[in-house]
């Protein structure tokens, strides 16, 4: 609820089927390629129903942040920086076939107000990632 003791609004067109649609299809693609399949396969497995559960959290981080429906429970940035394999690289391969996801899935007026989100998030766990894997005498990366 809002401030005003109100719902708030959607900030993007979709609908809570949709999510765990598009979560799905996205998820299905990410582990098809050879960079990011393996990471995933590391931590989740290569067993299509032992994906159910980790993609029915994501449909529930997804609908916290465009429906501010409140089901989400965790902490993304934990979650990925504890991924060893996980590198900030593989940030901008995730979102670019998010984007594909999301275009092939949603109109196109409602897949650039997820991208969006996508990216300010995508961008802010590339940091975070990058940041635990810092060493703490190193350089900063300027190529972030």
């Amino acid at each position: 609820m809002g401030l005003n003791g109100k719902t708030a609004e959607p900030r993007v067109n979709v609908t809570r089927g949709q999510i765990a649609q598009l979560v799905a299809k996205f998820y299905a693609k990410v582990r098809e390629p050879p960079v990011l399949g393996p990471v995933f396969f590391a931590i989740i497995s290569r067993d299509d129903k032992l994906w159910r559960d980790p993609e029915s959290k994501i449909t529930d981080f997804w609908c916290n942040v465009l429906l501010n429906e409140r089901r989400y429970v965790g902490n993304p940035m934990l979650v990925h920086t504890v991924i060893s394999d996980l590198k900030p690289h593989h940030f901008a391969i995730w979102l670019g076939i998010f984007d594909q996801t999301l275009t092939q899935t949603l109109s196109v007026r409602d897949a650039p107000d997820w991208s969006f989100f996508a990216h300010c998030i995508g961008r802010g766990l590339r940091l975070g990632v990058d940041a635990a894997r810092k060493r703490p005498d190193g350089p900063p990366n300027l190529r972030l």
